[in-house]
């Protein structure tokens, strides 16, 4: 089995930042890391939960969600088997659980969660 870690969460003030890490072990079959799309996802209380950004195979293309589209940077240490997330100009609404995601889109061989890690902005 593959298992998915985040770290890096924290309280921060608004406009501030925070770089996120996940980082993957294990193996399991049909599963390759530096083959694999990677997603960050968020949810806070009461809400669904969102994709706010991924990442193709070898970091080539990225998608961001609008409401974090000019402040968050998706990208992936191939080598590390980890991907970042890095956080600018933080606001209150960015507050929520944030998990890593690792999914085969074409085939749906796999969709591997993380735990969470907790982000909090406020003054």
């Amino acid at each position: 089995q593959v298992q998915l870690v985040e770290s890096g969460g924290a309280l921060v003030q608004p406009g501030g930042s925070l770089r996120l890490s996940c980082a993957a072990s294990g193996a399991a079959s049909g599963f390759t890391f530096s083959r694999s799309a990677m997603s960050w996802y968020r949810q806070a209380p009461g809400k669904e939960r969102e994709q706010v950004a991924r990442i193709i195979t070898f970091g080539g293309f990225t998608n961001y969600s609008d409401s974090v589209k000019g402040r968050f940077t998706i990208s992936r240490d191939n080598p590390k088997r980890t991907i970042y997330l890095q956080m600018n100009n933080l606001k209150p609404e960015d507050t929520a659980v944030y998990y890593c995601n690792a999914k085969d889109y074409a085939s749906g061989a796999y969709d591997y969660w993380g735990q969470g890690t907790q982000v909090t902005v406020s003054s």
